[in-house]
């Protein structure tokens, strides 16, 4: 059950200020083993937020998707895209995070779900205090903003729902728990990387192979001397 809702307390100060089109952006999968990460771009009309009814218990109000329940999350991301007034997903995969990093491939998939929004958004609200996206874009880094700020709150709800069910549906992840732990570090995920090694959706730049004697030679480095996108093996 959601204790916090997202508000607008964020979109209206940046309204306040002269901002006309405000989107919120959130990313899923940074922390994770497998997989890509993916961002979520989300505009609104700045109308009410949907809440889900509950009978005579009080609704479940938007926000943080990790402090709503799967089931709540899910019923959040059927209603959103009809509610939101513009929204796109972009995501980096496995391989460009290994090329570029994960600030420039957070970045890359940043950059993927603003252009994809139907208007070019003039200021972007960022969780955390990290601006990963630079000039030319307009940021309000905030944090906590996926608690505060209604955009944010749905592009996180976006973002999770999405990138889970990708991660269940990868051919071969049973194996390795991505129905339930969506490539993130898990007794299963690690019992079957030693067993099996790791897939064509691992990122082999990560420091989770050294603890895998068997796999550690397919670990790849980056060489900062050479230039962007070039990988060597360890």
């Amino acid at each position: 059950m959601a204790r916090v809702a997202a508000g607008y307390e964020v979109e209206e100060q940046l309204r306040a200020a002269g901002a006309k089109r405000v989107a919120g952006i959130d990313e899923v999968g940074r922390g994770a083993w497998a997989g890509p990460v993916v961002v979520c771009a989300a505009v609104t009309d700045f109308g009410p937020p949907p809440e889900l009814p509950r009978g005579k218990r009080p609704p479940v109000r938007l926000t943080d998707s990790k402090l709503l329940s799967a089931a709540h999350r899910s019923a959040f991301a059927e209603v959103l895209p009809g509610w939101l007034s513009g929204w796109a997903l972009g995501e980096a995969s496995a391989r460009e995070i290994d090329e570029l990093g994960m600030t420039a491939a957070l970045r890359k998939a940043a950059v993927r779900a603003l252009e994809a929004l139907p208007e070019r958004p003039d200021m972007v609200i960022v969780d955390g205090g990290h601006d990963f996206l630079g000039a030319p874009w307009r940021v309000r880094t905030e944090v906590k903003a996926d608690q505060r700020s209604v955009t944010v709150a749905a592009a996180s709800v976006l973002a999770k729902v999405y990138r889970d069910r990708y991660m269940a549906e990868l051919p071969g992840g049973a194996e390795y728990g991505f129905a339930d732990g969506s490539g993130y570090p898990s007794p299963v995920h690690t019992a079957a990387l030693e067993r099996l090694g790791p897939t064509e959706h691992h990122r082999l730049s990560w420091s989770y192979l050294d603890d895998l004697p068997r796999w550690r030679h397919l670990r790849v480095h980056r060489d900062p001397l050479a230039g962007e996108g070039q990988l060597s093996l360890m």
